[in-house]
């Protein structure tokens, strides 16, 4: 597979933001492990990833989340494979992300799309015209504290309220959520995801961090490729597909628009092993 032209357009090196030992480090992979039939190789891809549940698996907990080194090695090739068009998309604000993925520093939007960081390194945040969380973070602090396995992820400008580790309170969650936000209208909703109730300002999400970042070199001109697993998500598999793009979804269960989907975490590393291998022996082919 030849490299397809990219009409001249010049793209950002960033092969100083990924150490070495990141670049040799062996994966591990089952070679054994079917796949599912996904769209072919496209060197043209610009890749948005979310995190939790799309790269890495769900914890019990935010902070008990795990990046194996394996899954820093993929990133660093995919990298090098799409010149640069990798971002990841998350709702953890971009400080934590960096954290995780340490040391790599990628194009990232955090908190749904609220803060957007490009690949030059610029950093902007959306104009939130929600008002104050207080009055909900006050009320669902007191029932985190009182309700045992409830807890309360408080990341400023978006509170997530998670139940992983007591499933029976979901109604009762949700239920309270929906009446703070009746009651307190500030320009607010929420949103379910896995095990967790996601308040964010109304009119934000992925779906237009992907489209803001779509505009800028190295991701302009390119055919997006949004994975996710979850309905914070959906709005980018919805972008994504408008353009022309390609849409998956991490795992079996749930409505999506997404186009396509694989099965599971383990799945989906397994076939970007393969997407930055079968790419960069296109560009090598290409060059020869």
């Amino acid at each position: 597979m030849g490299l397809l032209p990219m009409d001249g357009r010049a793209f950002i090196n960033l092969t100083d933001r990924f150490p070495t030992h990141l670049r040799i480090a062996p994966i591990d992979v089952d070679e054994g492990m079917p796949l599912p039939e996904l769209p072919a190789p496209d060197p043209r891809w610009a890749l948005f990833l979310d995190v939790d549940g799309t790269l890495i698996e769900i914890a019990k907990t935010p902070k008990e989340v795990c990046v194996e080194p394996e899954v820093r090695t993929t990133l660093c090739r995919l990298s090098d494979a799409f010149n640069g068009a990798i971002a990841l998309v998350s709702g953890r604000p971009i400080e934590t992300i960096d954290q995780l993925f340490q040391p790599l520093h990628l194009p990232t939007a955090g908190l749904h799309g609220i803060e957007v960081r490009n690949a030059a390194d610029a950093t902007y945040r959306v104009s939130n015209n929600g008002g104050s969380l207080t009055k909900i973070r006050e009320t669902l602090e007191q029932f985190a504290k009182k309700t045992p396995g409830i807890l309360l992820e408080d990341k400023g400008t978006t509170l997530a309220l998670h139940y992983r580790q007591a499933p029976e309170r979901e109604e009762e969650a949700k239920r309270l959520l929906a009446d703070l936000l009746a009651t307190h209208d500030e320009g607010y909703h929420f949103l379910q995801g896995k095990m967790v109730l996601e308040v964010k300002p109304s009119g934000i999400n992925k779906g237009k961090a992907v489209e803001h970042l779509l505009t800028e070199a190295p991701f302009a001109g390119r055919i997006p490729v949004f994975i996710g697993d979850d309905v914070t998500d959906e709005d980018g598999f919805a972008t994504v597909n408008r353009l022309g793009g390609h849409s998956i979804r991490v795992g079996e269960n749930g409505k999506t628009v997404a186009t396509f989907r694989i099965e599971s975490v383990r799945q989906l590393r397994a076939w970007l092993v393969g997407l930055s291998e079968a790419i960069l022996a296109g560009t090598e082919a290409a060059k020869g």
